[in-house]
């Protein structure tokens, strides 16, 4: 039995990096302009992020269902330093 032959004409990576991205939820339509450390995590950066959303999980007492709040309140905590 043969297999097809499978061809793609475009392609299917993903953006170029720097590439501007329009931001679909701007009241303004235009495009938002990425910087370097956009979307870059450190592991430092990650370090502390996972630390802070641990101890606010401890003093919730670990009830399921608040990951991800957790993780996002400690983002905001980390990175208003």
């Amino acid at each position: 039995m043969a297999s097809p032959s499978i061809s793609h004409s475009k392609s299917t990576r993903p953006a170029d990096v720097g590439q501007t991205v329009t931001d679909p939820l701007s009241k303004t339509g235009g495009a938002a302009a990425p910087t370097l450390t956009q979307g870059i995590p450190s592991p430092s950066r990650e370090a502390q992020i996972a630390t802070a959303a641990y101890y606010r999980a401890e003093q919730r007492g670990f009830a399921p269902g608040n990951e991800l709040a957790d993780w996002l309140s400690a983002e905001r905590q980390v990175d208003g330093r």
